[in-house]
């Protein structure tokens, strides 16, 4: 019974670790096209006085896609930690999996 139980959490897991992974995914893309837009934001920016309400508009912005991008590394973080607990209970199943068939298949005689 327990390599049925096993074979499913198995499945389960793997679900859950590409889930995981597809999200760090998206959000290594996020953040790279909110760097991008921060580097437009400030090579725009230069031809301004840097007193200027319109470069003072623009470090403002550059703030936020800064916080932004702060807070997709935190978010990121957290799914990195939640994969990685995921693929050490991925590889503990595959072990039960793997002692129960050799205890399954072991013949004693005597």
């Amino acid at each position: 019974m327990g390599l049925i139980t096993d074979t499913l959490r198995l499945r389960q897991l793997h679900g859950q670790k590409l889930d995981l992974q597809f999200k760090i995914q998206q959000i290594t893309t996020t953040k790279m096209s909110l760097t991008n837009a921060g580097n437009d934001l400030m090579q725009v920016g230069t031809d301004y006085d840097p007193e200027s309400p319109i470069m003072k508009t623009l470090q403002q912005r550059q703030a936020k896609l800064k916080l932004l991008e702060e807070k997709l590394s935190h978010e990121m973080e957290e799914y990195q930690i939640q994969l990685a607990m995921v693929e050490e209970e991925y590889k503990a199943c595959k072990g039960r999996i793997r002692e129960e068939i050799s205890e399954e298949f072991s013949y004693s005689f005597g």
